[in-house]
């Protein structure tokens, strides 16, 4: 019996969703009909971009699950329509990719190169950065990404610490939880990296007292979502030279408006929520496993829980 597969993300890319997917659903031996115009009560699965008209999943009666493209969901999982089960995209090429972003930027603050790119009277003969074992990292976000990216920084030798809500373990990764956990990351992280989801429990985790935890000068990382921090907190900070840079990849409001003070402060630096892509050929493989799994009757993977928010 051949399966009804509706693709209900961005129209740019079903090209190339297309092709990938195709050939990732032929490789599981499943036949399948896979298009972007399908009528409602007829799909079985939806590939989803949370950025898509499709906000009302009511219609879809007999969907078995809807496979999001994102990593992020918060700009899903709260939908009260979303009945059926959602699972997010977790796949080597997202790892991949915020692991090498993460990993550039840290070396860039670690070895202040913005010292030697950017100044117009390089400072000759002045005293090399630390070595790597002398500048700490602190990760506020110990899932995936913030799991590899972790591991890629102790393998460059960064003593590395930690935080996630749960207790999680990680070889050679000092791992910590709860509040009197978070400040002491806080404390020790003279570069900070967030990588946690975007819930009402994580908004403004990095608030004016937190900021004041870390050490004079700690240089800030954010790929992760823009509500992780107080952005007015931030922007005081960087003012009074306690935070001596922020990188920023994710805002609250995207693209970031012309008028945002981050654009014109010299001690940030705006990327286009770059830091990572799904990238389709890598993610055509997760969809093609979870639709496997839904028509053996096994578990899903990635399944998101809506209470918990991520």
């Amino acid at each position: 019996m051949s399966i009804n597969i509706l693709y209900a993300g961005n129209p740019k890319r079903w090209d190339v969703y297309q092709h990938e997917i195709s050939k990732a659903i032929e490789e599981i031996e499943i036949e399948a009909t896979l298009s972007c115009d399908l009528p409602a009560d007829q799909v079985d699965y939806i590939i989803y971009d949370p950025n898509s008209a499709l906000q009302d999943f009511t219609p879809f009666t007999r969907a078995k699950a809807v496979l999001g493209l994102w990593a992020g969901v918060e700009r899903i999982v709260y939908n009260p329509t979303l009945t059926q089960p959602y699972a997010r995209m977790v796949d080597q090429g997202l790892s991949e990719g915020m692991t090498e972003w993460v990993v550039g930027h840290v070396l860039r603050h670690h070895l202040e190169m913005d010292l030697d790119i950017h100044n117009t009277d390089p400072a000759w003969g002045r005293l090399a950065p630390p070595l790597a074992r002398d500048r700490r990292v602190g990760i506020l976000g110990l899932g995936e990404l913030g799991r590899v990216a972790a591991k890629a920084l102790t393998n460059l030798n960064f003593p590395v610490s930690g935080w996630s809500r749960g207790a999680k373990s990680i070889d050679g990764v000092t791992c910590l939880h709860g509040d009197d956990g978070l400040e002491q990351v806080l404390r020790c992280s003279d570069i900070l990296v967030l990588l946690l989801p975007a819930t009402k429990a994580t908004e403004n985790v990095l608030n004016a007292e937190r900021i004041a935890m870390l050490p004079e000068g700690a240089v800030i990382i954010n790929p992760g979502r823009g509500p992780l921090i107080d952005d007015v907190a931030l922007l005081e900070a960087l003012d009074r030279g306690h935070v001596g840079h922020a990188t920023l990849d994710v805002f609250r409001v995207e693209p970031l408006p012309d008028d945002d003070p981050y654009w014109a402060h010299p001690n940030v630096t705006v990327t286009p929520h770059i830091a990572s892509d799904t990238r389709p050929d890598t993610a055509a493989k997760v969809i093609a496993e979870n639709i496997r799994r839904g028509e053996s009757k096994e578990p899903f993977l990635h399944l998101v829980d809506k209470k918990a928010g991520y």
